[in-house]
Parts: C-alpha cells; structure tokens; sequence
C-alpha cells in the first residue's frame, strides 16, 4: 500500500521535535494525538518507513536521522526512586526508566536520578516531586548538597555542612533541624534539579 510522503514527513517532524524537547521518542498514541493520523495508522506508517530504511523502529523507540544524531551526543540516566527530602528514610533502589541527558550535562562520571520526596530542601530550589541527577561518589565538601545515608535511619538529601569536627545535614528549609550524622554514608552529590513547569 502506498503511503502518503506529507504523513511520513508529519511523523518524522515530530518525533525530531518531541526527541529535542523530552530526550525520548514518543509513542503511537502521542504521535496520533499531535498529528492528523490515527493511532492504528501511526504503528503502519512505521512499519512500512523502518522497511524502506528512512528511520528505525522496534516497536517502541523511532530513530530518524536527526535523532540518531542527538543521541550521540547523550548518554542514557536512569532513574533509581526517591529520597527524602525530611527526615531519612529507606530509599527506594529500582530502576523505574532512564532518560537521554546530554553529555555536556552529566559528563562521563556515573549518575543517577532520584525523585525528592517532602519539603526540607526547598529553600534549595528542590521541591517534592522534583528529579535530581545526583553524581555517584563517596566523598563530598562542605556545603555539597548529597544523598547521604544515616546508619540506622535511612536517606536523605541535605546540604553537608562541618562545625569543626562536628558533620551536620543541613535542611534548607527554616522550619527543620540540622540532622547531626557521625554515622554517615556519602552517596552522592546532586548535580542538577528538573522541573516540572505548568499542568
């Protein structure tokens, strides 16, 4: 069946688009939803464009050429769960999705993404439901802002601070203690904050 150039070039358009603004080729029904065609029509238009070579598609992800050039300038992050943002609790470890960060922002160190969970870090710019990208690493200076592990409580995410021998957790939120931590395991030090802006 002979497909229809402006639909293909529709689709193609898009998933450039959409790629450059969310670093994840859409899905069917997104495509379907922001171009004139069908959700059914969407998956054959696929199809048939992966077997003529103008893009790759397994089903899932759909590699044009330009996105195959931005790819290559990014690495894949994944994103591990959440960490409290208040009093340390057990973090959630599993790996939920990775997303397509470029280079240029996570370097070539080993990172990871972690949703903030409740309010003490606000004064930070970090609020619940917030992704950090956190730099996987022991160590950390004063005044870093890491996921640190506190024995017998949990994780956290504060602000290190040192009082003379004394290693604080700082919560950049006025109503809140610092959490005094002897015992404590740097995990990381978060790099960036994503937002998310609007509805």
């Amino acid at each position: 069946m002979m497909r229809n150039p402006d639909r293909m070039r529709e689709i193609i358009e898009f998933t450039d688009r959409y790629f450059a603004r969310n670093r994840k080729t859409p899905s069917c029904r997104e495509i379907a939803a922001n171009t004139t065609l069908k959700r059914s029509s969407v998956h054959n238009y696929l199809v048939a464009m992966n077997e003529t070579g103008m893009i790759e598609y397994n089903g899932k992800d759909i590699i044009t050429p330009n996105v195959r050039a931005m790819q290559q300038d990014a690495r894949r992050v994944g994103v591990v769960g959440r960490v409290a943002c208040g009093l340390p609790t057990d973090a959630t470890e599993e790996l939920e999705e990775y997303m397509n960060l470029p280079t240029s922002m996570v370097g070539n160190d080993e990172t990871y993404i972690l949703y903030a969970s409740g309010e003490s870090m606000i004064g930070a710019g970090i609020e619940d439901g917030d992704m950090v990208l956190v730099r996987r690493q022991e160590t950390a200076r004063d005044g870093d802002i890491v996921v640190a592990y506190v024995e017998g409580e949990g994780n956290t995410l504060k602000r290190l601070r040192h009082e003379g021998k004394r290693v604080l957790l700082h919560p950049e939120n006025p109503e809140m203690d610092d959490i005094p931590a002897e015992n404590l395991k740097i995990q990381g030090v978060a790099l960036w904050i994503f937002k998310k802006v609007g509805r």
